[in-house]
């Protein structure tokens, strides 16, 4: 059975502050036939200190140079602002989702009904967060950036210990790095995560630029896949231009599809479309030369041709030392 691969377009804050950017985008990802978009939900002041670096990624693409707290704040969407993104992704049938950053807003997206939890590779060391998103007994998403297999495991541990199956887990292999090198994005990796954790569904959260890995990483195994978009990669912002275009993000979901129907499942036989094909692409044993009644069959006077629906040349040692039953011009298919 095939199963479909569950594509996230990431918003995050590349609406950059802007309720009717983000409603764009909505539209954009719906028109892109992902399965959600995903969103960033944060209060600056509970995120970072006031003095906190930004990353040099942060820099090299916002072309800003202050501290996380002033970056982000300008990023933050309102309660309000969440409620009518939610009934927006609603009416354009597309799953709403955003990835908490602390507790506060982990209560306020479970307040409007989101039951799908994506927990951004920053947090796998939270154990608060952790507890508190484990103990709403909901499906959870966990980003691996930066993680190693034991901090994975010991992430997995406070979902187990609060009963969450694993079928409700899926792993996401990730490089943090924006835009991650090509070097540095191991996708064999991502099978060794499986292999550890063989009972929970693994998929891949991609950073780099262009579409070729996380369609990669679809024909890997991955059953999920994460990628930024945005509308326009000038704008300002530390992500835009490590993201995908609209009608790029549309390019990658059909080639993802592509992929899950290429996928198939494990039997090796003739497909459908190709049975057709047998008699005209295989082979029968003929007679290279006219062929006497009561004249052996030898290798001297047989041979092999298509078309294929005559004697299939695998009985060519069968065929060799009997005597022709009756007479055979040159290409008469045998059928003794």
């Amino acid at each position: 059975m095939i199963c479909k691969v569950f594509i996230i377009a990431e918003a995050g804050v590349n609406h950059n502050g802007s309720l009717d950017m983000a409603k764009q985008m909505v539209e954009a990802a719906a028109r892109a036939c992902a399965d959600a978009i995903k969103f960033q939900t944060f209060r600056a002041q509970t995120l970072v200190t006031k003095n906190a670096p930004m990353a040099d990624y942060q820099i090299k693409m916002s072309g800003e140079d202050g501290t996380q707290f002033e970056m982000l704040k300008k990023f933050e969407l309102s309660h309000a602002d969440h409620l009518e993104l939610k009934k927006h992704c609603q009416l354009n049938n597309i799953e709403f989702l955003s990835s908490p950053f602390d507790l506060t807003t982990i209560d306020m997206l479970d307040k409007i009904g989101m039951n799908r939890w994506k927990i951004p590779s920053g947090e796998i060391t939270n154990l608060p967060y952790l507890r508190k998103i484990a103990s709403l007994g909901q499906e959870v998403i966990l980003s691996t950036g930066m993680a190693d297999y034991q901090e994975i495991r010991a992430a997995l541990s406070v979902f187990m210990i609060a009963g969450i199956p694993s079928r409700k887990i899926t792993i996401l292999h990730c490089n943090t790095e924006y835009p991650t090198p090509m070097e540095d994005v191991n996708l064999k990796a991502m099978q060794t995560i499986k292999s550890f954790f063989p009972d929970v569904r693994i998929g891949y959260s991609d950073h780099t630029k262009g579409i070729e890995i996380p369609i990669a990483a679809v024909a890997m195994g991955a059953v999920m896949i994460e990628k930024h978009f945005t509308l326009d990669k000038n704008l300002a912002g530390p992500d835009h231009k490590a993201s995908l275009l609209p009608d790029e993000l549309m390019q990658m979901v059909k080639a993802i599809r592509n992929i899950e129907m290429a996928l198939g499942d494990d039997v090796k036989q003739p497909s459908p479309s190709e049975k057709k094909n047998i008699p005209l692409v295989r082979k029968s044993i003929v007679a290279s030369c006219d062929i006497a009644v009561g004249e052996k069959f030898t290798e001297d006077n047989l041979t092999v041709k298509r078309p294929g629906n005559g004697i299939s040349p695998m009985k060519w040692d069968e065929i060799i030392g009997r005597k022709a039953g009756k007479e055979y011009k040159e290409d008469d298919m045998i059928d003794a």
